[in-house]
C-alpha cells in the first residue's frame, strides 16, 4: 500500500452515539499511540501505511451534520461524492430503519465494502450490510442481543449468532452493541497494527480490554 490507510466511519441521523464514536476514539487514540513509537525516526523506517499515518474519518450522505440518537451533533469530513476508498469501513448501529432504506446510503456502504479490506459492524449496523448486500449466504453475524430475533427474521439466509461480542470472518466482522464495538475495534487494531498497539491503546483509554469474543 502506497498510501495512508483509510478508516471511514458512516454517520447518519439516529445513530447510537457510542457506536460511532467508541471506535472513532480507539482508531485515532491508536495512530497517535503509533505516531509516538516512531517520533524522530527517518520517514523511511516509518512507511505510509504505518498505523502512525492512519486517517480516521466519518462520512454522511450529503457531508452535512447528523443528529445522533441522544440528540449529538456529529460534523462529518466527507460526503458520499468526495469520500475516499475505504480500507475499513465501519457502519455503527443506532436507529437504522431511515438509513437501511435510504438507496444512496445501501449504494454506497455498498460499493465501500465490496473494495475495502474490512466492513465492519457495530449493533444494529449489521442491518445496513445486509440491506445493502454485503453479506454472503450463511454469513456469521452478531448484533445487540435486542436485535438477533429481528435480524434473523429479515435476513434469514444469514447465520446469526447470539452470545458472542463480536465475531470476525476476515474480511465482514460484526460486533453486538456499544462496549462490544469498542472490544471489536481494538481486536481490528490488532490485526493491523499489531498487539501491542492494541494494548497501548487499550491502556491510553483506560479501557478493560475483553480480548476474547465469548
Amino acid at each position: 500500500m502506497s498510501r495512508p490507510l483509510r478508516i471511514l466511519l458512516l454517520a447518519f441521523d439516529e445513530v447510537e452515539a457510542l457506536d460511532l464514536a467508541g471506535p472513532y476514539e480507539v482508531f485515532t487514540t491508536a495512530a497517535r499511540m503509533a505516531a509516538r513509537t516512531v517520533a524522530g525516526s527517518a520517514p523511511a523506517q516509518c512507511p505510509p501505511e504505518h498505523p502512525a499515518h492512519w486517517q480516521v474519518a466519518c462520512v454522511s450522505r450529503d457531508g452535512r451534520p447528523v443528529r445522533a440518537r441522544a440528540g449529538l451533533q456529529i460534523l462529518p469530513e466527507h460526503g458520499f461524492s468526495d469520500a475516499p476508498q475505504a480500507d475499513l469501513l465501519l457502519v455503527p448501529g443506532g436507529v437504522v430503519d431511515a438509513a437501511a432504506r435510504c438507496p444512496e446510503t445501501l449504494a454506497w456502504v455498498g460499493g465501500q465494502a465490496r473494495q475495502a479490506q474490512i466492513a465492519a459492524s457495530v449493533c444494529t449496523g449489521v442491518f445496513i450490510l445486509a440491506a445493502a448486500a454485503v453479506l454472503s449466504a450463511r454469513q456469521n453475524v452478531t448484533t445487540h442481543w435486542e436485535d438477533i430475533d429481528a435480524l434473523q427474521r429479515l435476513h434469514p439466509g444469514l447465520q446469526v449468532q447470539a452470545g458472542p461480542r463480536w465475531i470476525d470472518e476476515g474480511r465482514i466482522v460484526s460486533s453486538a452493541g456499544i462496549s462490544a464495538g469498542i472490544d471489536m475495534s481494538l481486536h481490528l487494531v490488532e490485526r493491523l497494527g499489531g498487539l501491542a498497539l492494541a494494548e497501548r491503546t487499550a491502556r491510553q483509554m483506560d479501557y478493560r480490554w475483553l480480548k476474547t469474543p465469548a
